[in-house]
């Protein structure tokens, strides 16, 4: 069965009640691709691998009947900063 953008929204937002959260479907909508950028104070203090961590053990039920996941995750001032410089382009 297809994993759906909704599901993972919400098993992401109750568990890093995050400020700015995308889900990107690359697979034209079959469910088996799936690109995130999650912005989270959660992340505050922790490297990138772990934070990467708690996302594939949140989701590793999910991720396991996907062919491709990538994640991209930020604390809320790495997102600003980086929105920032993206403005200034």
């Amino acid at each position: 069965m297809p994993i759906s953008a909704d599901s993972l929204e919400t098993a992401l937002r109750a568990a890093f009640d995050p400020s700015h959260l995308e889900i990107i479907d690359a697979s034209n909508g079959c469910g088996e691709n799936y690109a995130v950028v999650i912005v989270s104070k959660v992340f505050e203090g922790k490297m990138t691998l772990a934070r990467h961590r708690l996302v594939n053990e949140l989701l590793k039920d999910e991720i396991s009947q996907m062919h491709a996941f990538s994640q991209k995750t930020y604390t809320p001032q790495q997102w600003e900063t980086l929105k920032v410089k993206e403005a200034a382009q």
